[in-house]
């Protein structure tokens, strides 16, 4: 089925460029959420005149939703004209934000040279647009198939999901009994099934200290001293520590397949001037200083050890160093995910890979996480995995973009799994 489906497909790229550049012209941008039911109303438009049922879901209560930043999501079925299982591609719609260093419009779509560029372009409306179209085109061409389609479109995926895919599933919508194979569009570039990937652990640390007069910090206790001790101590223990460990999870880049460790942000003493005024700054000892710290971890470390190795760090300086005290407060925890390479949908879609591409797929982890972790934890359904076009160390980056080609190729292999997973009931 290869020949036809790239075929049918290569005939629709001007229609595939401009649902991607249509996505990323919508800036659904988190924090803090923006335009979320305004990209559904688009695809709830595009997937409806396409013969698929769909639903709105917003996930009242999750963190984040409210009346001005509401969290809606979409998932959309077709039913096959024979029963079968359902083969669900689910996409997050939002963006993170723009940064510096773009030489193009972030919004604008635009297309040069084969790329379209934009927020999200790579990560990951490219792979919902390749996703909409292979299965579009897998209905018009096996209209008798066997089982369901849905796609869906979920939202706050850059921030941990639960606006989106973790409350689906907690409402029921990766249940195994519904869903049997789920294919997340994340950009792991075009020739890999990604399996899973790596746990995170996210905490905030605060230390003490005691405001006096700056020009005599001897009457006071430096609380930034005190986090200067704490980053010392990461830098001569933990990173080395951390360094020391690999994991035998097929993690990519290289890089990440050992232990890893983020310090996310860094402020001590009074607030920053938020541009409202010019005053200059007071002069005061800080008595407080806090640091977030992103925590990668690999399947072979428990969360448990993840958690004591700060923690006993922290109490070290605690008995060791003069009025230290600090507070350690988790902000959020998500354990490693894997799937079986020989589970259903990671070996048809490596199969696909290969009769597409002309060579073995690669098997590989993410470094982070994505919302295989919601699918798998909460809606109990391990027959996951990601794959979608794109190149992932342009995620978040500046003038990212998505080949046209690479969109084009990874719709044939989705539309070949398709082919694969939900067969035609008339033979």
């Amino acid at each position: 089925m290869r020949k036809p489906f790239h075929a049918a497909i290569k005939e629709r790229r001007d229609d595939l460029i401009s649902l991607t550049q249509d996505l990323i012209k919508i800036p659904t941008l988190n924090p803090p959420g923006t335009n979320y039911r305004l990209i559904c109303e688009y695809l709830n438009d595009r997937l409806s005149q396409s013969g698929f049922e769909t639903q709105f879901v917003r996930a009242e209560g999750a963190p984040g939703d409210c009346d001005i930043y509401p969290r809606w999501n979409i998932v959309a079925r077709h039913e096959g004209r024979f029963k079968g299982d359902c083969v669900h591609f689910n996409s997050h719609t939002d963006v993170v934000e723009v940064g510096a260093g773009w030489t193009r419009d972030p919004f604008g779509g635009e297309l040069h040279e084969g790329k379209i560029y934009g927020r999200g372009a790579c990560d990951m409306k490219g792979g919902l647009a390749a996703s909409i179209i292979a299965a579009e085109v897998f209905i018009d061409l096996n209209p008798n198939y066997c089982g369901a389609i849905e796609i869906s479109g979920t939202a706050d995926e850059e921030s941990g999901g639960y606006g989106g895919v973790a409350y689906l599933a907690e409402k029921g919508f990766f249940d195994p009994k519904r869903v049997q194979h789920v294919i997340i569009p994340e950009p792991l570039n075009k020739d890999r099934v990604c399996l899973g990937h790596r746990g995170g652990w996210w905490a905030e640390i605060e230390t003490f200290g005691e405001i006096a007069h700056g020009s005599m910090p001897f009457l006071g206790d430096c609380a930034v001293r005190h986090m200067g001790a704490v980053l010392e101590k990461f830098e001569s223990d933990l990173y080395p520590a951390m360094k020391a460990r690999t994991t035998e999870m097929p993690v990519v880049p290289e890089g990440a397949r050992t232990s890893t460790m983020n310090i996310n942000s860094i402020h001590g003493g009074q607030a920053e001037d938020r541009g409202d005024s010019s005053a200059l700054p007071s002069h005061c000892v800080p008595d407080s200083c806090r640091i977030v710290i992103d925590r990668r971890f690999l399947v072979e470390e428990p969360l448990e050890d993840v958690r004591a190795e700060v923690t006993n760090l922290l109490e070290d300086l605690k008995n060791d160093r003069p009025k230290f005290e600090y507070a350690l407060r988790e902000l959020n925890h998500v354990l490693p995910s894997m799937t079986d390479k020989d589970g259903p949908v990671a070996a048809t879609v490596a199969e696909a890979i290969e009769e597409v591409m002309g060579k073995p797929a690669e098997f590989v982890a993410s470094p982070g996480t994505y919302d295989q972790k919601h699918i798998d934890r909460i809606g109990k359904l391990e027959n996951c995995v990601a794959y979608g076009p794109g190149v992932l160390e342009l995620a978040h980056k500046p003038d990212e973009w998505i080949g046209v080609d690479d969109m084009i190729d990874s719709a044939t292999v989705m539309a070949s799994s398709l082919a694969k997973l939900l067969p035609d009931g008339s033979n």
